[in-house]
């Protein structure tokens, strides 16, 4: 990816997750750290810009200060799946199937949690979110590896001092 595709693709990812007072702990290659205070989040957007009026795509992993989310993958999906259908995260050539409801999915668990953060460091190809929409047609949304690692890393670092009281 042109250097110029990813300030725009940071700038575009920033104007989608961050809301006003919100502070950026990280930003990178296609991903972003946020404070929300009472959770850390690591962020990306899909590759592809939502039309207007139309939902972004996002995917991410939430951390919060009492550990009860810790890693735990998230999706907002760009169309919504079709009820019963699998929501599939594939990282590399590992498949993990996400629990969903509406347009949202989410990882399974602890263990799966940390499958799908070791699998996200050691991306090197897109991380890519299917399902099938009401209409039974398949649709995929994709986000790029790079910046993944050291935005999880921010995030966890920032709810980990939270939750030790280092940060009000």
């Amino acid at each position: 990816m042109s250097m110029k595709r990813a300030a725009a693709s940071l700038l575009a990812l920033l104007a989608v997750a961050s809301a006003p007072g919100v502070p950026t702990i990280f930003a990178g290659g296609a991903w972003v750290a946020l404070d929300r205070g009472t959770a850390c989040e690591a962020l990306s957007r899909s590759q592809r810009i939502a039309a207007k009026g139309k939902v972004q795509a996002v995917a991410g992993f939430t951390f919060t200060p009492d550990h009860r989310r810790w890693g735990e993958f998230h999706v907002r999906l760009s169309r919504m799946p079709r009820p019963g259908s699998a929501v599939m995260l594939t990282i590399g050539d590992q498949p993990f199937l996400l629990l969903a409801r509406g347009d949202w999915a989410w990882s399974r668990g602890p263990l799966q949690e940390q499958a799908i953060i070791a699998a996200a460091r050691d991306a090197s190809t897109m991380i890519r979110v299917e399902a099938r929409d009401g209409a039974g047609r398949r649709f995929v949304d994709s986000y790029l590896p790079d910046g993944v690692p050291t935005a999880i890393d921010a995030a966890a670092a920032r709810c980990a001092s939270r939750g030790a009281g280092k940060i009000q």
